[in-house]
């Protein structure tokens, strides 16, 4: 599998104000990764979605797939890879799995902890600050990361 990571953070402004079920709740794309992070540190990928995870870590989102409700934002961006099928290791994760995280588990040898590898002190820490800040708005499980490789 490539490595080149790709990905969106969405949130759902509606489930705020109508609830989570409520036809109006749907995702809206927020801002794209790459905007945000500047490589592909495979420690990073191992630890969050399990790709290349030789460094044996327990991945907190991995092969999730592509969200059925993605917004449509996100569906376009995705389709200029040739749609969600011709990519790879399509997952997501929500800004209250993250939050909820064990930050300072190790990966199986013991020797790396899962803040070292993708914490708020890593590239990965400007990706953490713009959901939080969409979090105090929308809500913790209204605000996701949708990730895959090429």
């Amino acid at each position: 599998m490539s490595t080149d990571v790709s990905g969106m953070i969405e949130c759902r402004p509606g489930a705020r104000l109508w609830g989570p079920d409520d036809e109006d709740s749907v995702w809206e794309v927020g801002i794209d990764l790459l905007l945000l992070n500047r490589g592909n540190a495979y420690d990073g990928l191992a630890c969050l979605f399990g790709i290349r995870n030789s460094y044996a870590f327990r991945p907190l989102a991995e092969d999730r797939g592509f969200p059925d409700d993605a917004s449509d934002g996100l569906r376009s961006v995705v389709a200029g890879y040739g749609g969600p099928h011709d990519v790879q290791g399509t997952t997501w994760l929500s800004w209250a799995e993250l939050e909820n995280a064990d930050w300072q588990e190790t990966n199986a040898s013991g020797t790396r902890t899962r803040a070292s590898a993708a914490g708020g002190d890593t590239d990965w820490g400007r990706v953490w600050n713009v959901m939080s800040i969409l979090s105090e708005v929308h809500g913790a499980e209204n605000v996701r990361l949708v990730v895959w490789f090429h």
